[in-house]
């Protein structure tokens, strides 16, 4: 009897959540998707079904922390324990720079991304240590090289960039993969490094040879430079 196994994308959308999905779905995973809308997360389940892969959706709001548990519980009700969670909600709200950025700001930032990450993985967690399953937590490039116009948003993928280092660390002993990818590129259809199929390749491939912590895909050196030409050019 072949055991099927579960990915759960929290945030899931048409670009890189879909491209996560499909390189999960045609090896034979069952994909649940969560987001906030529910007209898009169907348009997207029937892309999938269209290719072949099982999938469902399981609409939430990520920064309602009982409705986020509540739709990870639906997931297992219907399919069973969860083997993989992929985390990775694009930043919604105010992007503010440094000098800008408020308490409200940066809060928003952390609900999204730090808060929504650690109720998704407690809630999943006993399940994955069980079955040793994989985390993986997806970052924007401004989690590892600092930028004034996306300060808000560094402060809350940095944290979330060091917690999963973090909990690599504690869970690799007890079996359980954690992993974290830095996008540092756009993602384009058909962009190469960039294109969702590619990006999503990546993530299998974290998976399944579970030898690193942290996967960076683009170019840091690029954005480095990008961000001191923006630096240059402010008034001082």
């Amino acid at each position: 009897m072949v055991l099927v196994k579960t990915l759960v994308v929290v945030g899931a959308g048409p670009g890189l959540g879909m491209g996560v999905a499909r390189a999960f779905g045609r090896n034979g995973f069952r994909v649940g998707l969560i987001a906030r809308t529910p007209e898009k997360l169907g348009a997207l389940v029937r892309e999938l079904a269209g290719l072949g892969i099982t999938a469902a959706a399981f609409p939430a709001d990520i920064r309602d922390r009982v409705a986020l548990t509540d739709a990870l519980t639906a997931v297992k009700e219907r399919w069973g324990p969860i083997d993989v969670l992929e985390y990775s909600p694009s930043p919604t709200g105010p992007i503010t720079n440094a000098v800008d950025s408020t308490v409200d700001s940066v809060t928003a930032q952390f609900e999204l991304h730090v808060l929504g990450a650690v109720t998704a993985v407690r809630h999943v967690l006993p399940d994955l240590r069980a079955r040793g399953g994989t985390i993986l937590l997806t970052t924007g490039v401004s989690s590892t090289v600092p930028a004034p116009f996306l300060a808000n948003v560094g402060l809350a993928m940095s944290g979330l960039r060091n917690w999963a280092h973090t909990l690599h660390a504690e869970l690799k002993p007890h079996g359980v993969h954690v992993g974290t990818v830095t996008i540092a590129l756009g993602i384009v259809q058909g962009g190469g490094e960039g294109d969702p199929d590619a990006i999503g390749a990546r993530y299998y491939r974290m998976h399944e040879q579970r030898d690193r912590v942290e996967e960076v895909i683009g170019d840091l050196d690029a954005f480095r430079a990008l961000v001191a030409q923006h630096s240059a050019g402010l008034p001082g």
